[in-house]
């Protein structure tokens, strides 16, 4: 295991990699500021050494180490990974800016409702309001994860009271989850079918399920017994509609 230094250094001391291609928008350069003000640097910038160069070059953290100059800190910390090769040094790079795992969307929007309202975590969380919104609204296609929840808590009957007539169900309610990438385009394209095609009558979780039940409907003519669906075809259908919305 590599022997990691951890320093506090002078922002003067740290470069830029001339490779790095991660690149942030403005609104972003704010996000990571307010971070920065909230909570501090608490993830060391990575950097490297190199032979016969003073001073540091930075593999992860370019963007927190700007914001901090412009905060006005004049040190930063850094954990120093010494002298190490180019080769090595574009890998560390390009693993400290990927992400390995994925939330789960209906647990990370619990989480982001206990720290705060949207405009709130709009300020430093790297997320936009489209984001925000496709994750309180959480819902993945993903079939096998389904959850159809038919129960109903009938109220208690009275000795005065009459058994009331029981009304014939219409519609189910599912829970499910999609990818965070294709939550944005799958909300908005719902939405231009609700509008489009008048589901707009009936409480928010219906309109938005007869809005998914038309995307489907190819597939939910199919004659009986051949409801067999696979990944394939769903991604296929909804690719297909996400791409040309306005042949729906």
């Amino acid at each position: 295991m590599r022997k990691i230094e951890y320093l506090n250094v002078a922002v003067t001391e740290l470069r830029k990699n001339p490779w790095n291609t991660n690149k942030v928008s403005p609104e972003n350069e704010l996000k990571i500021r307010e971070s920065l003000n909230r909570n501090g640097m608490f993830k060391p910038i990575v950097v490297r050494e190199v032979e016969g160069v003073p001073g540091f070059e930075i593999l992860g953290g370019e963007h927190r180490w700007e914001q901090a100059i412009e905060l006005g800190e004049s040190e930063v910390p850094v954990a120093n990974l010494g002298v190490i090769s180019e080769k090595q040094a574009k890998e560390i790079g390009l693993i400290d800016n990927a992400r390995y795992g994925s939330d789960d969307t209906l647990g990370l929007a619990d989480l982001l409702k206990e720290i705060g309202d949207v405009p709130e975590l709009q300020s430093f969380l790297p997320y936009g309001q489209a984001d925000i919104d496709a994750i309180f609204n959480a819902s993945v296609i993903a079939l096998d994860d389904l959850e159809i929840d038919e129960s109903f808590e009938k109220a208690p009957e009275t000795e005065d009271e009459a058994p009331l007539p029981k009304v014939a169900k219409t519609h189910a309610q599912m829970r499910f989850k999609v990818p965070i990438a294709d939550a944005e385009r799958i909300t908005a394209l719902i939405a231009k079918t609700q509008k489009d095609h008048g589901y707009t009558t009936e409480d928010e979780l219906t309109n938005a399920g007869d809005a998914l039940v038309h995307l489907l409907g190819d597939h939910l003519r199919r004659p009986a017994g051949t409801l067999a669906y696979n990944d394939d075809e769903i991604e296929a259908t909804l690719d297909a509609a996400l791409a040309n919305p306005d042949d729906i």
